[in-house]
């Protein structure tokens, strides 16, 4: 796992300069402490931070072939490496180490482009073909592993993390407030956007090529398959391949020359891993969980009685509020963008956790979308989709027009579930799906946009529907294909990025993409049948996770943002969403921040996690926008202060 960056000049004759590789790779350092490496050669300059999993001896990189005609940078894992590195011996390569970096290089003298379609991991990288002057970059097919660029008339920038193309720009960075209007909605941007006007991500599953005669171009050599309903397999086959499948997976994601754990939450997913993992290793299991101080919000429970049902060496940190928010500043220029979800922090703080004892983990992340996990939304979407289109058959447009109005005036308590429903809602995935679960619904965030920026002329919802598409017609295998395409690869960002801050390796075993196609190719009916959620997983891992963990209730990772907010961390309200500072950026309309956020104080409404967006978007601007230092971002709360509670988290482990 490491940190990869480079710049490519596009014009003849113009050399990349060193001291701007240079401050790229730096800029990347905490993913990875353990080497630094760098190749400017004319035109091109690729550059390396290492964190050294694989032949701890070997590997460094860039890494060249014999001739030092082609170059690579790399971060990821190779679970297959080894036997590609077997097939291609047989046709006449020679190695010189032990690691998986040579593998993808020599793969590619002899494969060309097509390299990535032989390679089964996770993976984001760039090779430079001195041979025909060319850039190849290429990133893993379901986006567990980041790469951004930026193309102008001059050169092309590529990072691992967008701060080091901020590093490396000679303009400062732009904030590129088009996608205002869907961060207010998803939490999130998917697609290639990002929040730095001209900054992409490259897509999950796709390349881009560079050569002087042909300019660039981009691939998608991988997609999501689609189910076969019509499959003669009968369920108990389906059990069996998932359970196999995974044995596989886990097994090759335990490859590794240094210590591994498992990030256990008590939830059934880490729960299957910790199963898995225990019996395949020499030594005991190490796991790691985190937990809030408030009883609500607080998992450890389960957590212990997985890691006692597998024998694990557990330990554990219990966050505060303090601290919780003391990170915010520093992990938001971590993960380059406004924090999504309010678990980014608690997995930092594991992940600090970790990095004591291991340099790899294991975690979870891929199982709901795969297994069709997510109850409430799928189940609920699918029941309203299902009516919505009879009562649109059976019931004159003029009828539903009068009982959407009769809708609006109800009282509360019943407004609040009738107004997401197929009574007041057209019945499509647009409205019912995408929209039906926005932080700030489309009236709402219309609202907000002081002056409309953005929402009239971007479908936010454009790339969602594509992704839906791919389902089919079937709406549960829709929805899962959506959120592959989109909400899982934010959390994979997530993963990575708050793993990463820490110099800490994550792998997940649930998006080995031979897993990831076996299920997907199920018929859906097999996934989704019954009262139970994940009933195909549930069925394969029967034996190995504890009745008291199989059937308890599902819990995400719950925050208690909602009552800190209305308690002693008001003053963050106060300072990144009504302060003159925040409203002076003119994005919003200032009356409606104040009812918000005042109905939120008085306990009249949760607006918990839509002042979680505004906050984040505003310790966001101040830092990459504005260049404020991390550390002087809480008007009048030292440095030293926070560093004490930053300490405070990480002191607070106990082993069980």
């Amino acid at each position: 796992m490491c940190g990869i960056s480079g710049i490519l000049k596009l014009a003849a004759g113009v050399a990349a300069e060193p001291a701007r590789v240079e401050r790229m790779r730096d800029t990347l350092v905490h993913r990875g402490p353990d080497g630094a490496g760098m190749m400017v050669d004319g035109q091109i300059g690729l550059a390396h931070r290492r964190l050294s999993i694989i032949d701890l001896a070997g590997g460094h990189q860039p890494m060249a072939d014999d001739e030092a005609q082609v170059w690579l940078t790399y971060n990821g894992e190779l679970y297959n490496y080894k036997e590609l590195r077997w097939a291609l011996c047989q046709r006449g390569c020679v190695f010189n180490s032990e690691s998986d970096t040579e593998v993808i290089l020599q793969a590619y003298k002899v494969f060309g482009p097509a390299c990535v379609d032989y390679l089964r991991g996770m993976f984001a990288f760039a090779i430079w073909d001195g041979r025909q002057r060319q850039l190849f970059i290429a990133r893993d097919r379901l986006g567990i592993k980041p790469l951004y660029f930026s193309i102008d008339d001059n050169e092309l920038l590529f990072a691992s993390e967008i701060k080091a193309i901020v590093a490396a720009s000679e303009r400062p960075p732009v904030f590129n407030r088009d996608v205002l209007p869907e961060f207010l909605a998803s939490r999130y941007v998917a697609g290639c956007e990002t929040f730095f006007a001209g900054i992409k991500k490259l897509l999950p599953g796709h390349t881009l090529s560079w050569n002087a005669e042909q300019g660039f171009s981009e691939r998608q050599y991988w997609q999501p398959p689609q189910a076969v309903e019509h499959d003669d397999r009968r369920y108990s086959d389906c059990v069996d391949e998932v359970r196999g499948g995974l044995e596989d997976s886990v097994r090759r994601h335990l490859l590794s020359d240094v210590p591994l754990g498992l990030f256990l939450s008590g939830g059934i997913d880490s729960t299957i891993l910790a199963g898995l993992m225990a019996p395949m290793l020499s030594g005991a299991l190490q796991t790691f969980s985190v937990g809030f101080q408030e009883a609500e919000a607080n998992e450890l429970h389960y957590a212990r009685t997985a890691a006692r049902a597998v024998g694990a060496q557990h330990r554990e940190v219990t966050l505060s509020a303090g601290q919780f928010f003391a990170e915010l500043p520093r992990l938001i220029w971590h993960e380059d963008e406004p924090i999504a979800f309010m678990s980014s922090i608690p997995l930092h703080v594991i992940s600090r956790l970790a990095r004591k004892q291991v340099k790899v983990v294991l975690t979870g992340e891929g199982a709901d979308e795969l297994f069709y996990g997510y109850d409430y939304r799928y189940r609920s979407t699918l029941w309203n989709l299902r009516m919505g289109r009879c009562y649109e058959r059976c019931t004159p447009a003029g009828v539903r027009r009068q009982v959407a109005s009769v809708v609006a005036k109800l009282p509360a308590a019943l407004r609040r579930y009738a107004e997401r429903s197929f009574l007041a809602l057209p019945a499509g995935p647009r409205d019912m799906f995408f929209e039906n679960f926005s932080v700030f619904r489309r009236g709402l965030r219309q609202q907000l946009l002081a002056d409309g920026h953005g929402g009239a002329e971007r479908d936010i919802h454009q790339y969602y529907l594509r992704s839906y598409q791919r389902g089919g017609g079937d709406d549960v295998a829709g929805m899962s294909q959506a959120d592959i395409q989109t909400y899982l690869v934010e959390l994979l960002m997530k993963q990575d990025q708050m793993s990463m801050a820490a110099s800490l390796e994550s792998r997940v075993p649930f998006l080995d993409h031979a897993l990831v196609e076996t299920v997907l190719r199920m018929p859906t009916r097999y996934r989704m049948h019954g009262v139970k959620t994940k009933p195909l997983l549930r069925d394969a891992v029967r034996d190995i996770v504890p009745a008291e963990i199989m059937n308890r209730k599902k819990m995400g990772f719950p925050v208690p943002l909602g009552a800190w907010l209305r308690g002693p961390y008001w003053w963050l309200v106060e300072e990144f969403v009504l302060s003159e500072r925040a409203l002076q950026r003119g994005h919003f309309n200032r009356q409606l921040l104040a009812v918000i956020a005042a109905q939120h104080c008085a306990g009249k409404a949760n607006f918990s996690d839509h002042l979680w967006l505004l906050i984040n978007l505003e310790i966001w601007q101040r830092i990459f926008i504005d260049g404020e230092a991390v550390d002087r971002i809480y008007f009048g709360c030292p440095a030293s202060s926070l560093d004490q509670l930053r300490n405070e988290a990480s002191l607070q482990l106990e082993a069980v």
